[in-house]
């Protein structure tokens, strides 16, 4: 009788166990499905710096990946502020699939060492790519910002209070100083102070007249100043600022032509040398010295229109 007790007991505990068991798998198989799920979700919509347009991203794995390393970090961060409708491992893709068609493109065309080469000023010319959108959108951003001011100090008149001025500025001004105002607006509705909004603003687009409507704006919160009068006078020197700028510009655009025709001259020379003498240019890079002068050439030529832009640039 007791053998039969204690046999029932160990099946009752051996039963009581595999269902214990059953339960576990079946609760670890259920938070691994909802972990794929948030995964998937946070995935297919991307964090709100990351504007992709309001459509799916088209390599959410390579995306999910990339944002771990401090690369991905960085590509976010730089397309963040340049308006663009791309993820990291979208611009990491097509990226490394145009360095690959440039290299094979120059490679058989001129020799392998020039696809090399070709390669990695590809590699630059996608960072400075990246610069240029920034610069773009910035310059776009400075254009409006007398308008910008002028919808402020109409708000601010009419007695409305500068945080909704500045919502209804996003909804009446264009992209790019709409999109960026609706930030600044979303970041007053989450609870962020109204300097660190502007002052996020001011690092994302970085300029001399930002940063003035920026300390403008801060100060006049903080003291509880007269706005009104300072956006008017603000509204009239953003505007002679902006011809100024177009006429230096018009000013300096056949210097920046002169900095990108004296290297597309060199390129061309390379072009007739090889069409004039076919496999002159295999020949040259086949050996250690004609590599390093090929090298040097370029490094020359790239500091020659650095130079040349660093000089023609005239802040204003």
């Amino acid at each position: 009788m007791d053998k039969t007790n204690l046999s029932l007991l160990t099946l009752g505990a051996t039963l009581l166990a595999l269902l214990f068991a059953v339960v576990g798998v079946q609760a670890y198989a259920a938070g691994r499905a909802g972990r794929r799920a948030l995964i998937a979700r946070m995935t297919e919509t991307p964090p709100p710096e990351a504007d992709t347009g309001g459509r799916r991203p088209r390599f959410p794995g390579v995306d999910r990946r990339l944002r771990r390393t401090r690369l991905g970090r960085y590509l976010e961060g730089k397309i963040a502020v340049t308006g663009l409708s791309l993820t990291p491992g979208e611009f990491a893709l097509a990226t490394v699939a145009g360095l690959l068609a440039v290299y094979f493109f120059v490679g058989a065309f001129l020799a392998p060492f020039f696809g090399l080469l070709a390669a990695l000023a590809g590699l630059w010319g996608a960072h400075a790519f990246l610069n240029w959108q920034r610069v773009k959108r910035t310059e776009a951003f400075i254009n409006q910002l007398p308008e910008l001011t002028r919808v402020l100090a109409n708000a601010t008149q009419a007695g409305l209070a500068m945080r909704t001025a500045l919502s209804m500025a996003a909804d009446e001004l264009d992209d790019p100083a709409g999109e960026e105002l609706r930030r600044v607006s979303d970041r007053l509705a989450v609870g962020h102070s109204f300097e660190d909004a502007l002052d996020e603003l001011a690092r994302r687009l970085p300029s001399r007249e930002l940063v003035v409507l920026v300390t403008t704006l801060v100060l006049s919160n903080r003291a509880g100043g007269q706005v009104v009068s300072s956006l008017r006078n603000l509204t009239r020197t953003l505007e002679e600022r902006k011809e100024t700028r177009r006429e230096v510009t018009t000013m300096l655009s056949q210097i920046k032509v002169t900095a990108v025709a004296v290297p597309a001259l060199g390129l061309a020379f390379l072009l007739l040398i090889n069409q004039a003498t076919p496999g002159a240019l295999d020949r040259m890079t086949s050996s250690g010295p004609g590599r390093f002068a090929t090298v040097v050439a370029f490094l020359l030529y790239g500091a020659g229109l650095f130079l040349i832009r660093r000089m023609s640039t005239v802040r204003v």
